[in-house]
């Protein structure tokens, strides 16, 4: 079992303490050594007991637990709790800001037992006269409650992608099927997913229903006419179609939006390829991200499609953390493997001090961060470090610190990551004045939205795009996978009024960097050209784009 999935079981195992309302010395215990966990390199299932021991945090028990997870999957007193605690109830664990000892009172004072009572119960106002609640956190309940409903079934792109790749090339392996491809919304790579579609042509169905049987990857596989319905062990639903006619015909149907589909017309009679129906209709070829109905046909037919940004095109990473603030993995490690991965430069931005949950860094750590970026410069040239910083922006619009710490900072990440609870109003007044403040370089993770977790603030995205271009402001492409904010569909715009994007994977561990691929995926779905992107800039290309914005705001 991987260190993730160990400290997440941890986790998990704490918070069922605390519905039960067990130990809390029990309950920091896990919590404390999820977190060592989180940020150790090497791996546990490597250790045996005697060296899980002289781990910060991991005593005897807890190390015992981690042998039990690594030859077992599970310990004692997790399936204790599991067996004590209804699957429903456990449920309510998903919903965003609703934790173990609200849940508790709610299950135990109120006997609420599922979410559909639960939104039943808000509705009539009976949390708000419950002790430790109130009439706003009813309301707050209730809406992350119907979100989480709103969203359960789904995925994110990222949750799927490694799996759908297997289940393709275990498919193209098999001698009786001709064509394979991903199609559907995992093809056009979508954000968010429903399930894994992949079209198919096969001489023999019956025996292709057969050796799926045998490929024994499947929890189960229903046939409904032409279409393959199965499931993963991990429940998630994969439909397979068996093409009937043109491979290459259905390939198109299944692979764009109804929107884009419907308005291009008639296909080709037996084309060979994609490019072919296309270009029997006068249309450039449009790669699948863009298929969605959003003026892509119309640009297609006047031959002036855009040029999509392509993962070779990134030059450097401008979002990442490290342990400085709450990061996992040392300054020096992450510029190492930007490095290794072939990068020119990163842009270190840790947390500023107003985020004292993420270990946020006062002045004086700040310029002890400088004089590393100093000394690692002469060990790593001509790769560099630029010093930057995810400053919050406070609730009256303004950036973290004071101006002589500002203005030593080569650029800036303006980032907002408290009193979300904002009407667009105050959201969008709070991020203009940011955006105004001379310091901003980049305006990051625009609606602070967490794909089914939790909806963003609402902004007017067109006064933020307007009011970017006024003031040179770039604004991020969050890469998180459970971010991806700004959300695609405005890069449209973004581009029309000439504000760049800067794809930044947020980057929390070396793994993290990796989020790059993702960040473009969603760049490509918004049109992103190489041109309108930061960080395809080369090192000495973004230097002096750095160096000619700052004699502007200290000078």
């Amino acid at each position: 079992m991987e260190n993730k999935d160990i400290s997440s079981l941890f986790k998990f195992a704490a918070k069922l303490n605390e519905l039960h309302d067990e130990n809390p010395f029990k309950i920091r215990s896990y919590q404390n050594a999820a977190y060592q966990i989180e940020r150790l390199e090497k791996q546990l299932a490597e250790m045996d007991i005697e060296q899980l021991q002289t781990i910060n945090g991991i005593g005897k028990n807890i190390a015992a637990k981690i042998v039990d997870l690594n030859t077992k999957g599970t310990f004692n007193e997790l399936e204790r709790l599991l067996d004590d605690t209804p699957k429903s109830i456990i449920e309510m664990m998903n919903v965003k800001g609703f934790g173990p000892k609200k849940i508790r009172v709610v299950w135990k004072e109120l006997g609420i037992e599922d979410l559909d009572e639960l939104i039943k119960a808000c509705e009539k106002g009976a949390l708000a006269e419950v002790k430790g609640f109130g009439k706003k956190t009813e309301a707050s309940i209730k809406d992350s409650a119907e979100y989480y409903l709103e969203n359960k079934n789904q995925y994110l792109y990222a949750e799927l992608e490694d799996a759908a790749l297997m289940i393709l090339e275990r498919l193209q392996n098999l001698d009786i099927v001709q064509n394979a491809s991903l199609t559907g919304e995992i093809r056009r790579k979508c954000e968010v997913l429903n399930s894994i579609e992949i079209l198919v042509q096969s001489a023999d169905e019956m025996k292709l229903i057969q050796r799926l049987k045998g490929l024994e990857i499947f929890d189960s596989i229903e046939i409904k006419g032409n279409q393959i319905y199965a499931t993963l062990h991990n429940r998630v639903n994969v439909v397979i179609t068996i093409s009937k006619q043109n491979f290459y015909n259905d390939l198109f149907i299944s692979t764009g939006s109804e929107v884009h589909v419907s308005n291009f017309g008639k296909t080709s009679i037996d084309p060979k390829s994609e490019q072919e129906i296309y270009e029997s209709n006068g249309f450039d070829f449009v790669e699948p991200e863009l298929r969605e109905g959003m003026k892509e046909l119309e640009y297609a037919k006047q031959k002036n499609l855009p040029k999509l940004i392509d993962k070779e095109e990134i030059k450097g990473i401008l979002h990442a953390h490290s342990t400085y603030s709450d990061g996992r993995q040392s300054l020096e490690k992450m510029a190492l493997a930007c490095k290794e991965l072939g990068y020119e430069y990163l842009g270190i931005t840790d947390h500023s001090q107003t985020a004292v949950y993420a270990n946020g860094l006062k002045s004086e750590r700040v310029f002890q961060q400088h004089e590393e970026i100093a000394s690692l410069y002469k060990e790593l040239t001509p790769f560099k470090i630029f010093k930057g910083i995810e400053s919050d922006i406070l609730n009256d619009g303004s950036l973290d610190y004071e101006e002589d710490v500002l203005k030593s900072f080569d650029f800036i990440i303006a980032s907002v990551h408290s009193n979300l609870k904002m009407d667009e109003q105050k959201a969008t007044d709070r991020i203009l004045k940011a955006i105004r403040n001379p310091y901003t370089t980049i305006l990051g993770h625009l609606t602070s939205r967490l794909l089914l977790q939790r909806k963003g603030y609402p902004v007017d995205h067109k006064k933020v795009i307007d009011e970017c271009a006024e003031y040179q402001v770039i604004i991020e492409m969050n890469a998180n996978p459970r971010r991806l904010d700004m959300d695609w569909r405005w890069i449209g715009y973004a581009i029309e009024k000439g504000v760049k994007i800067s794809i930044n994977p947020d980057a929390h561990n070396v793994e993290g960097l990796n989020h790059v691929k993702l960040g473009i995926n969603a760049a490509r779905k918004g049109g992103l050209t190489k041109e309108m992107t930061l960080n395809t800039l080369s090192l000495k290309e973004i230097e002096k784009y750095f160096e000619e914005r700052k004699p502007q705001i200290v000078g």
